[in-house]
């Protein structure tokens, strides 16, 4: 098996979604001079790489604590729509229904994850696709770009009120393609919010 890493490092300096909080790591005790070294982290939970619970749109959405363990690992789909301003619904072709897959959908924007050009011209996901992500019983959408839509969210509307989960800033998702058949593991931080850091791996089969 072969491991590919999807999550940006969360660091102090990383960008946000603009009007969020810059995170902030503050060292709290010294391992010369307490013993152990110790670190405070106050963020949003909406920087880097992370995963949307329902609770993030909807007032009665589940939050990410209450989200079954299942939900966060499944069989992969990567989605190439690299040079596309739209990610509309014939991407999804040729995916079962009801497989339970999480699909990865792969602009290359990641690459402009620390320019002002990320948050501001970033391609979007459909309605339409949105709606047939459903149909198919899709678990989790993912993109490597900071939303899948902008206000006022109707896609996170329609994906997060049939409680498909939401991942954004993904990377490196290139090396998926051609790499054959994979899963994916999300698993977020069991925070009893509304989002959290989500660490991401695929695991390539063949």
């Amino acid at each position: 098996m072969k491991y590919i890493d999807l999550t940006h490092t969360f660091t102090a300096d990383m960008p946000v979604y603009p009007g969020d909080p810059v995170p902030e790591f503050v060292q709290i005790a010294d391992l010369h001079k307490d013993g152990y070294t110790d670190y405070r982290i106050t963020t949003g939970m909406h920087a880097g790489t992370h995963m949307d619970a329902p609770f993030h749109m909807l007032e009665n959405g589940k939050r990410l604590s209450e989200i079954s363990i299942e939900k966060f690992t499944g069989r992969g789909v990567l989605i190439d729509a690299r040079g596309k301003s739209v990610i509309d619904e014939p991407l999804l072709d040729g995916i079962k229904e009801n497989e339970k897959d999480i699909v990865l959908v792969m602009t290359g924007f990641y690459k402009k994850f620390r320019e002002p050009e990320y948050y501001e011209k970033y391609p979007e996901i459909s309605e339409g696709f949105a709606k047939k992500a459903v149909s198919l019983g899709i678990k989790i959408v993912g993109t490597d770009t900071p939303s899948p839509d902008r206000p006022p969210f109707d896609v996170h509307k329609i994906l997060l009120g049939n409680e498909v989960l939401i991942i954004e800033n993904l990377t490196n998702l290139e090396p998926l393609v051609g790499a054959g058949d994979f899963e994916v593991w999300a698993l977020p931080a069991k925070f009893d919010v509304e989002a959290a850091p989500v660490r991401v791996v695929a695991c390539v089969i063949n």
